[in-house]
C-alpha cells in the first residue's frame, strides 16, 4: 500500500510533462464534450420514456425479458453521458491542470473506472441480450419457463457487477489509472509499458470487449438463420414471428452500430498490449475513443426508429414523396386483374357467369 501512495502523487505531473507535446484543440475538444453529452442525454432519456411504455404495454415474456434488458443498456449509456460528461468538462473548465485539482489522483481513478466500466458494460448488455433472443427462437419452451423477469434482473445485476470487477481491478491490484496523452481523459497505462500487469489489463479490456462482439455476431447468425428456416417451413404464428423479427432487428442494429463504434478503439488497446507502447498518435486514439462515445448515442435511436410504428409512418411518407404509391397501386392493379381474371375465366362456363362478372369488372375499376 505504501508503494502505491508513493507512486500516485507523481503520476498527474508526470503525464502533464511527458504529454505537453500531444495537445488538442480546448474550444473544439469542449464542443464535442457538450455536444456528445447533450445529444446522449436527450436520446438516452426519450429511449428509456419509449421502453417503459412498451414494457407495459407489452406483458408476453419474450417480450417483456428483451424490454428489461434494452432499457438496462439504455440506462447505463444515460449515466455512461452523464458521470464521463460531467467529469470531461471538469477538466476542460480546469485547463486540464490535473495538478492542481488531483494531486492525489482521486478523480483520475474514478475517471478511468469510469470509462472501463461504461465501455464494457453496454458490450456485455448487447452480447446478453443476442443471446436471450437465440435463446427465445431456438427454445422457446425453455425462454418462456426460465426467463422470467426474476431472472433477467439477476442477470442484469450480474452483468454490471462483473463490469464493476473488471473496472476496479487495477485499484485491486495496487495499480492506479493513468492520464492519457490529450490530459483529457484517464486510462489504463498506455504508454512506455514495461510490466505484463499493464499489459494485462489492456489486453483483459479488449478481449472482453471483442468477445462480446463476437458472442453477439454468433447468436445473431443462429437466430436469423433459424428464423428464416421456420418462415419457410411453417406459415403460421404470424404475429409471434413479427415480434421477434422486431426485436432481431434492433438487436442487429446494436451489433452493426458496436461493432462500427468500438471497433476502432478494441484494435487500438490490443495493439498497444501486444506491442507494449503505443504505434499509434495521441489525436487518432482520441478519435477511436470518439467514435466509442457515439455507440453510447445510437443505440437509444435504434428503438426509437426501429420500431413498427415509426416504420410503417416512414414508409408511407417515403411512398408519398418518392411516387412510390402510385407504382405500387399500378401493381396491385395488375395483380388484381389477373386474379380476376382467371376467376372469370374459370367460373364463365357456370350458369351464374353473367352475375359474377361484374363483381370483376367493379373491383379492377377501383
Amino acid at each position: 500500500m505504501s508503494m502505491n501512495t508513493s507512486k500516485q502523487p507523481p503520476s498527474p505531473a508526470a503525464g502533464v510533462l511527458s504529454n505537453s507535446t500531444c495537445q488538442t484543440e480546448n474550444r473544439l475538444s469542449v464542443f464535442f464534450s457538450v455536444i456528445f453529452m447533450t445529444v446522449g442525454i436527450i436520446s438516452n432519456s426519450l429511449a428509456i420514456a419509449i421502453l417503459m411504455k412498451a414494457y407495459q404495454r407489452f406483458r408476453q415474456k419474450s417480450k417483456a425479458s428483451f424490454l428489461l434488458f434494452a432499457s438496462g443498456l439504455v440506462i447505463t449509456d444515460l449515466f455512461g453521458h452523464l458521470i464521463n460528461g460531467a467529469i470531461a468538462v471538469f477538466v476542460y473548465a480546469s485547463n486540464m491542470d490535473w495538478i492542481r485539482f488531483d494531486k492525489s489522483n482521486v478523480l483520475c481513478s474514478i475517471f478511468g473506472m469510469c470509462m472501463v466500466f461504461f465501455g464494457l458494460c453496454p458490450l456485455f448488455l448487447g452480447s446478453v441480450m443476442a443471446v436471450e433472443r437465440c435463446i427465445g427462437v431456438t427454445r422457446p419452451i425453455f425462454h418462456s419457463t426460465k426467463m422470467t423477469s426474476k431472472h433477467v434482473k439477476m442477470m442484469l445485476t450480474g452483468v454490471c457487477l462483473f463490469a464493476i470487477f473488471i473496472a476496479m481491478l487495477p485499484i485491486l491490484g495496487l495499480r492506479a489509472y493513468e492520464i492519457q496523452a490529450t490530459r483529457t481523459w484517464c486510462f489504463y497505462k498506455t504508454e512506455h509499458i514495461q510490466d505484463w500487469e499493464d499489459r494485462f489489463y489492456i489486453l483483459l479490456f479488449s478481449c472482453l470487449g471483442l468477445l462480446s462482439l463476437g458472442i453477439s455476431f454468433l447468436c445473431n447468425a443462429i437466430t436469423g438463420i433459424t428464423l428464416l428456416r421456420v418462415k419457410f417451413q411453417n406459415q403460421q404464428h404470424r404475429q409471434g414471428r413479427s415480434h421477434h423479427l422486431e426485436m432481431i432487428i434492433q438487436v442487429l442494429a446494436i451489433m452493426c452500430v458496436s461493432c462500427i463504434c468500438w471497433s476502432p478503439f478494441l484494435v487500438t488497446m490490443a495493439s498497444i498490449g501486444i506491442n507494449g507502447d503505443s504505434l499509434e498518435t495521441c489525436k487518432r486514439i482520441l478519435f477511436a475513443l470518439r467514435m466509442a462515445t457515439w455507440n453510447q448515442i445510437l443505440d437509444p435511436w435504434v428503438y426509437i426508429l426501429l420500431r413498427r410504428a415509426v416504420l410503417k409512418n416512414l414508409y408511407k411518407v417515403a411512398r408519398r414523396c418518392c411516387g412510390v404509391r402510385a407504382i405500387i397501386r399500378i401493381h396491385a392493379w395488375e395483380l388484381s386483374s389477373i386474379k380476376n381474371s382467371l376467376k372469370v375465366a374459370a367460373i364463365s362456363e357456370s350458369p351464374s357467369a353473367e352475375k359474377t362478372s361484374s363483381q370483376p369488372a367493379a373491383f379492377t375499376g377501383q
